[in-house]
């Protein structure tokens, strides 16, 4: 049985540069700390998820091309190739999805960047409830992780369906320092990941309340 074929990074530089002209010609990013992703290697960005616009805005303003994990329902249609074309990792979020796992440790072995929203869905965006997935991933592949906060992507609060920020407003974009996720042991075990997801979530949390500070939002 063959593997499936890693994401193109070539793909993704596209995908980053469609991003870089929707992104800057619909809203204003803000983006502090893009410096601290490392230039090279495998590196994991953790994102915070409030609206559908944080994955393309984060596309847009990373310093490197980035693979996100996509759930399959937005492949559809057109989007379909379109999404696979520019390098993202489609991904079934109700089962344990083999194909998609084994695509985005193809991302880390071969040094690229993966992007992923560790709270599974969009929510409140602030970190609160954070699947094992991350973890899996930071904790076999042994990339630093990267927490990111977007700020001032999710409209106005308070509304079931939530509208997209204002055109020309300002979105904000915050890279965090990056930190190991393992405890430097290798282990792979239950206990391993359950402690990486607390270590992971601690770090994320206190990076969005760092990012509010510095952003006012």
């Amino acid at each position: 049985m063959s593997l499936p074929p890693v994401p193109s990074e070539r793909g993704a530089e596209v995908g980053r540069r469609i991003g870089v002209g929707l992104m800057y010609g619909l809203w204003k990013p803000r983006v502090l700390g893009a410096w601290k992703v490392p230039a090279c290697g495998p590196v994991i960005l953790a994102v915070n998820h409030s609206h559908n616009i944080d994955g393309p805005m984060v596309m847009g303003v990373a310093p490197r091309p980035t693979h996100f994990l996509i759930k399959r329902e937005a492949f559809i249609g057109p989007l379909d190739a379109f999404l696979t074309g520019i390098g993202q990792v489609k991904v079934d979020r109700n089962a344990a999805d083999r194909t998609a796992i084994t695509q985005a440790l193809g991302v880390l072995s071969a040094g690229g960047v993966l992007g992923i929203f560790p709270e599974g869905t969009r929510g409140q965006g602030d970190f609160a409830a954070l699947r094992a997935g991350l973890a899996y991933f930071a904790v076999r592949s042994g990339a630093p992780v990267v927490p990111v906060a977007v700020l001032g992507s999710s409209g106005r609060p308070g509304r079931l369906v939530k509208a997209l920020p204002p055109l020309r407003s300002a979105v904000d974009v915050v890279f965090g320092d990056p930190f190991e996720a393992g405890d430097g042991s290798g282990r792979r075990t239950r206990a391993a990941l359950d402690e990486a997801t607390e270590r992971i979530q601690k770090q994320l949390t206190s990076h969005l309340e760092n990012a509010r500070r510095l952003t006012g939002r």
